[in-house]
């Protein structure tokens, strides 16, 4: 049995591979038990128009360097997978065939659409079995920098989920575009997505000890990985980023790895973030370095004023090694490309959201839920270890129930040593707090919540409809960390 059940979801049931073909709020699917599409759907009946956009979900071999190739999964064959550019408050329907050896499914990482529709099993989404099609059907919103990828369960499976190539952005065009909304808009836009290739188990490092009992954090086996790109390539390899002194350079930043966080620099230039998670910032600032977190997005406007050739990369030497940077090509320069070390002082510890949002408190909540993360070792003979909020792992889990129209502050408390990108499904959430810190503006669906720090965010409780809440880290929610929030009547 394959790893695509996330712990036991298709115990539940068995996949029908005949049945009538169902709709239900815009997804067109086989009925099934299992929640499976059938590869005898013959959706062409029932949906005969030709959707907008088709993604077919195939094995792919990717070169990533002279002589590295890596055996994958992606989207139409590329990885990234195509750019989907939607206009946001217009219906959009999108064919996803399974062309791979295992049942999968598509999230549409970011809209506040239906629960259907949104791609997560947990909540009701069908999963699509070898060989079938699904129509996805859904007016996106809210406009900005979002992405699709597998939302299947990996597990042991180190090829499955978010460790393959599944995965590409999805930009939501409103009125005004987040890059051009600023005084003098963009010259150039450019999509870099990373991602982490190779991946293995290794032993897991213990850095950090209860303060009261004096006892490791974490326990059991981590995920290693053997080579980084940016989009396709390792760094030098493929066509560098070909820019002009004086152009004003939108780069739209995604952290498409299943397990690392990164934090990235380009000597000699800063990025002024405009934007976070496709959201724009209340306060847009220059920084030396970004800090991307599993999942998070940053738009950022790069002013071309050091001409040269340059590394854009992670400001760990071991990652650039492995390939995670892109060269950067002033036009009639060439040579060498250069790496330089930003400020010591930089780093993901000192990554600060705060200074993207405004100082005020955030309104005050209906309700508070603190959520308590925990690591309770490996169990059960597995490798890795179990995650818990409030002492709860998935499926065993007590749903948070919500009232349409009320506003809830989730008070996320990290009990481990580990980072956790915690991601909220369909809806934006409004950062609160982080440690002691008042904030509000800043708009997310991703926050990273460091070891033993406590994060508060609110959402309005504005989409009705199962909602996953998880840490985005595959291999934690792979082993637990995943809870849903209820709608009540």
């Amino acid at each position: 049995m394959t790893w695509m059940d996330r712990r036991g979801f298709l115990r539940r049931g068995s996949l029908v591979l005949g049945g009538g073909v169902a709709s239900g709020t815009g997804l067109a699917r086989v009925a099934s038990a299992a929640g499976l599409v059938s590869p005898n759907a013959g959706l062409a009946a029932p949906v005969a128009a030709k959707a907008d956009y088709s993604l077919r979900i195939e094995a792919c071999n990717l070169e990533i360097a002279p002589g590295i190739s890596v055996k994958t999964t992606a989207y139409n064959g590329q990885v990234p997978g195509p750019v989907l550019r939607l206009r946001e408050g217009v219906p959009v329907t999108i064919d996803v065939t399974n062309a791979s050896a295992h049942p999968d499914i598509v999230h549409w990482h970011g809209l506040a659409i239906d629960s259907l529709n949104d791609g997560a099993m947990e909540e009701g989404s069908a999963m699509i079995a070898p060989g079938g099609q699904l129509r996805y059907s859904f007016t996106p919103r809210p406009a900005g920098t979002r992405w699709y990828h597998t939302h299947a369960g990996a597990g042991g499976d180190l090829t499955l989920g978010t460790y393959s190539g599944q995965f590409g952005f999805l930009m939501v065009e409103g009125k005004t575009d987040a890059g051009k909304a600023t005084s003098a808009g963009y010259d150039q836009e450019i999509f870099l997505a990373v991602h982490h290739w190779g991946p293995r188990f290794v032993p897991m490092v213990e850095t950090m000890r209860m303060e009261s009992a004096n006892q490791p954090l974490t326990t059991g086996s981590d995920v290693g990985y053997q080579y980084a790109t940016v989009n396709q390539h390792m760094l030098g390899a493929g066509e560098p980023l070909r820019v002009k002194a004086g152009q004003r350079v939108l780069m739209r930043l995604l952290n498409a790895s299943a397990t690392e966080n990164v934090v990235l620099a380009l000597p000699g230039h800063t990025f002024k973030v405009i934007a976070m998670d496709g959201n724009p910032v209340p306060n847009p600032v220059a920084v030396e370095v970004l800090s991307l977190a599993v999942a998070e997005r940053v738009d950022a406007v790069v002013e071309m004023n050091q001409p040269g050739v340059w590394v854009l990369g992670s400001t760990l030497a071991e990652a650039r090694k492995m390939g995670l940077g892109v060269v950067v090509e002033y036009a009639g320069r060439t040579g060498a490309p250069v790496w330089n070390e930003p400020d010591s002082s930089h780093g993901p510890a000192k990554w600060d959201y705060a200074q993207f949002a405004l100082p005020a408190s955030a309104a005050a909540p209906d309700e508070t839920i603190p959520l308590t993360f925990h690591d309770v070792g490996a169990l059960k003979g597995s490798k890795f270890d179990t995650w818990t909020i409030n002492n709860k792992s998935w499926p065993d889990v007590d749903p948070i129930k919500v009232t349409q129209g009320k506003r809830y502050r989730l008070v996320l408390r990290n009990g481990s040593g580990d980072q956790h990108p915690i991601h909220l499904h369909r809806h934006t959430f409004e950062v609160a707090k982080i440690g002691a810190k008042d904030l509000s503006g800043l708009r997310k669906d991703v926050i990273n919540v460091m070891p033993l720090q406590t994060v508060a965010v609110d959402f309005v409780a504005d989409n009705p409809g199962d909602t996953l809440l998880h840490c985005h880290q595959q291999l934690h929610m792979d082993y637990g960390f995943m809870t849903i929030i209820k709608y009540v009547v």
